[in-house]
């Protein structure tokens, strides 16, 4: 604001002098050399080529940077995205796999354990402005990937037990004293007693780095601004920013709800977690912790049969915990029990059913049946669904 009405004043030697630029992965060809427009690559050389493009070594933490530092090397989505994404970061693991690189699976999974460490949990992405908030809950299923194939699966549960039960602590904090019918941070206890997880973001300002379309989201809105700021941040926090599904009305940002909702997905990836957690114990010798998280495991896995399963409609959906219902949203959120094993043999193939008649379309799985003009809705599809609409089972 000073330095922009002296003589001789220029943008880009300004912002040159005071800022760290991105570095943008180049596309590899098969030689090596940039790949042009019409070349015939064989798309597992072609990505194998790219992830020494997008592998970022540990550094130390920068003055005045947001980033934060990571104690081994790890792999960026590319382009503006030149950090790490919780979630992503999972199926960023299942291509390193095939890759045959377990050595940089076993460093990102390490860099989660270390941001557990630090704050307690692991942030959206490993930046400042997203320490308010976490991803759904990935590090279990990361660590049980490392598990099934390493030599001594022992060492791998007590290298990352002590995480794993912290993230747990974390996602449950508040549990133990809440009443029914009453929701703390990210654990709503339902009125039978049941406890179960939503989305939750611990600030209720717009997001720093999206500041200005927050502001405008709750000018549009007809409820206290701090309201809206907390749903787009918990909205942000399930990966699904945006989608009809957190949206009263299905159509318009500033009626977002993230935080009435008890997601489907979130719960789904919780039972992953306390399995892996069951598992830890169990391995390192620790039974009577082990049956504790086997029976926390059970009572989830009967809790998203009851309160997530819409018999009438042949389906999972998220549930409105303050109105006692499950949304009349379908969502591929909805496979999520499947691909952890949760759903009976006789929910998944209603489910199959419902997602072959109502999300397939011609190129893949959509990601809900609203077009809405939100990234997480209608004509789009997500990677990762499609994997694991086709990787899902039954119990």
């Amino acid at each position: 604001h000073e330095e922009k009405g002296r003589p001789g004043f220029e943008l880009a030697a300004f912002v040159h002098r005071h800022f760290t630029l991105p570095r943008h992965a180049r596309v590899p060809g098969p030689d090596g050399s940039g790949c042009d427009r019409g070349q015939d690559l064989d798309v597992c050389s072609h990505i194998d080529a790219l992830w020494p493009e997008l592998i970022r070594l540990p550094e130390e933490t920068r003055p005045h940077s947001s980033l934060l530092a990571l104690p081994e090397s790890y792999v960026v989505p590319g382009g503006r995205f030149d950090e790490i994404y919780y979630w992503d970061s999972y199926f960023t693991m299942l291509g390193l796999e095939e890759s045959g690189r377990d050595d940089l699976v076993l460093s990102m999974v390490r860099n989660f354990a270390s941001l557990i460490d630090r704050y307690g949990h692991v942030p959206n992405g490993n930046r400042s402005y997203y320490l308010s908030r976490s991803q759904p809950p990935f590090f279990a299923a990361m660590v049980e990937l490392i598990a099934d194939g390493a030599s001594d699966p022992r060492a791998v549960y007590a290298e990352f037990l002590p995480a794993l039960s912290r993230e747990y602590a974390f996602w449950m904090d508040g549990s133990d004293t809440l009443a029914p019918g009453r929701a703390y941070r990210r654990v709503v206890r339902l009125g039978d007693g049941t406890p179960l997880n939503r989305y939750w973001d611990d600030h209720d300002t717009p997001r720093e780095e999206s500041y200005h379309e927050d502001v405008l989201t709750a000018e549009g809105a007809d409820r206290p601004p701090a309201d809206v700021y907390r749903d787009v941040r918990a909205g942000a926090e399930s990966g699904w920013d945006f989608s009809s599904r957190w949206l009263e009305d299905g159509r318009t940002l500033a009626s977002i709800r993230t935080t009435a909702l008890v997601p489907v997905d979130l719960n789904s990836v919780m039972f992953q977690l306390e399995t892996t957690l069951a598992r830890a114990y169990a391995i390192t010798g620790q039974s009577g912790k082990a049956a504790e998280f086997r029976e926390r495991a059970e009572r989830r896995k009967a809790a998203i049969w009851r309160i997530f399963w819409n018999d009438e409609k042949g389906l999972f959906a998220d549930y409105l915990w303050q109105e006692d219902r499950t949304s009349d949203r379908l969502t591929a959120a909805a496979l999520t029990p499947l691909y952890f094993g949760i759903a009976t043999p006789a929910q998944a193939r209603r489910m199959a059913a419902v997602v072959r008649d109502r999300l397939l379309q011609p190129g893949g799985l959509v990601t809900s049946t609203v077009t809405s003009g939100e990234q997480w809705d209608a004509p789009n599809g997500w990677a990762p669904w499609q994997w694991r609409t086709t990787q899902g089972r039954n119990a």
